[in-house]
């Protein structure tokens, strides 16, 4: 009873402090195509005659080529090759975005006991599971900094305030997007109506789901609170190309393969190459189709982090961790990294299509490469299925996502298996505040008795509150 009482205070708590402004008006033009970024003002005048006062006014888009952080950047996937605004000069936008989650969640294992001690010589289990209870995780932030530098060129720069591994500030990335020559040329500017690159250090574009993930404090984009099992979600140097023209894309693109720059150990280090085709087409007023494949290929590295890249960390806090285990120490619980550093090959295909207030988002997965000191390959693979249905002039959503892991990993005889569900909705309070609520469960399969995940299970719920700008 207590338990619940909490869960409901905490429900409300993250929701409360906007109710005052739901009902919203949004006078910003050139919003994101899925995005219901205008709403009526159905609030009574003041007095009869009087004009009516508006709820909510969007910030002015004044940089090109760049997806808004609020509701506007729903269903966007690449930067916009549209401008989305006139180019007058040079300009600076700082934004941000935060979150925090109240979390209500139980786990339990069936792994044989494991001597060991803890950090004060104190003889523990190490696969007996640290006790958690209901409360509130500590709260993740974001800031952007954003200039145009020319036409169609701009510069980003995006710091973690305060992330579950890395709580000081740590800069995530910072690159050129060029969408625009910048000299007279008319062959040139020509090539730029298709052209786009990407040059610097960057969240690399493999896959379509790193679009749609919670990426530190910026969780707007997420319909749910979870990533997904695999976080594909790393940032590397390098450049990537791409040709886009009638809802056509490709791109390719070649990084050091590794979240730091570095020049020791030649042996063990060498490039990462991308590549990704797909098609994204608006069939109707009602109808929207986008299909991509990606891939993504590294002989060798020291520290290859295509699925451990995310120094956000989980947002499941605590689960299946031990007894010894810390916040930051254990940042990516409930997740499965794969461990791979040499001979990387992954592969996904990504669906989606867009129906009236009907989404569907799919994700198609294998990964196979090996750790530094494994002799053989070894394969995961992932399938994800999301289902949504957005209603209220897109305000509120509610919708479903199931999500499955299964192959080899180090030191492991045979196939484990990992199955997530996820069932919950959200509200946006207004276009850049998000309450999201979840119900999720996941249990592990064909772990050994020796591994703290053996007969591993952790469900409850998760209550999440954005603000984005």
């Amino acid at each position: 009873m207590l338990t619940t009482r909490l869960f409901a205070l905490a429900a409300l708590a993250i929701a409360a402090p906007a109710f005052a402004q739901q009902d919203g008006t949004v006078t910003q033009a050139g919003a994101a195509r899925d995005s219901s970024a205008v709403a009526a003002d159905t609030q009574p005048t003041k007095a009869k005659g009087q004009s009516r006062v508006p709820r909510y006014i969007a910030a002015p888009i004044e940089i090109q080529h760049m997806r808004a952080p609020d509701q506007r950047g729903l269903n966007v996937f690449e930067s916009p090759k549209e401008a989305g605004a006139a180019y007058t000069g040079f300009k600076l936008n700082i934004g941000g975005a935060f979150a925090q989650q109240f979390q209500n969640l139980t786990h339990q294992n069936t792994a044989a006991v494991k001597p060991g001690k803890d950090a004060s010589g104190k003889d523990v289990n190490l696969n007996a599971l640290i006790p958690i209870g209901s409360g509130f995780n500590n709260a993740t932030a974001n800031i952007y900094f954003n200039a145009q530098l020319a036409r169609g060129i701009r510069v980003a720069v995006e710091t973690y305030a305060s992330a579950r591994h890395h709580q000081e500030s740590w800069i995530k990335d910072g690159y050129f997007l060029i969408d625009g020559s910048p000299f007279e040329n008319a062959l040139v500017d020509k090539l730029m109506e298709y052209t786009t690159l990407k040059v610097g250090h960057f969240e690399i574009n493999y896959g379509d789901q790193h679009f749609r993930r919670s990426d530190n404090g910026q969780a707007l984009y997420n319909p749910f609170v979870g990533n997904f099992i695999i976080d594909d979600f790393t940032t590397e140097i390098g450049a990537e190309a791409y040709l886009r023209h009638g809802g056509y894309l490709g791109m390719l693109g070649v990084t050091g393969g590794e979240v730091h720059g570095q020049v020791t150990a030649p042996g063990q280090r060498g490039p990462a190459y991308l590549a990704k085709v797909g098609v994204d087409k608006q069939l109707g007023s009602d109808l929207r189709v986008r299909l991509t494949g990606s891939m993504y290929k590294k002989d060798r590295s020291a520290s290859n982090t295509l699925t451990s890249g995310d120094r956000a960390g989980s947002r499941y806090y605590d689960v299946l961790e031990n007894v010894t285990s810390t916040e930051t120490a254990n940042a990516w619980s409930g997740a499965i990294q794969s461990g791979m550093k040499n001979r990387v090959t992954a592969f996904v295909v990504n669906p989606f299509v867009k129906v009236g207030g009907a989404e569907f988002f799919g994700n198609i997965e294998t990964q196979t490469g090996a750790a530094a000191t494994e002799k053989q390959r070894r394969t995961l693979r992932q399938l994800v299925g999301e289902g949504l249905y957005r209603f209220a002039d897109n305000k509120l959503y509610v919708g479903g996502r199931y999500n499955t892991v299964n192959g080899e990993l180090a030191g492991i005889p045979g196939d484990i298996t990992v199955k997530r569900s996820q069932v919950g909705g959200g509200w946006f309070v207004t276009p850049n505040v998000l309450s999201k609520i979840e119900f999720v469960r996941q249990n592990y399969e064909n772990f050994p008795s020796t591994d703290i995940r053996n007969g591993g299970k952790f469900q409850g719920f998760m209550v999440e509150g954005v603000v984005a700008f």
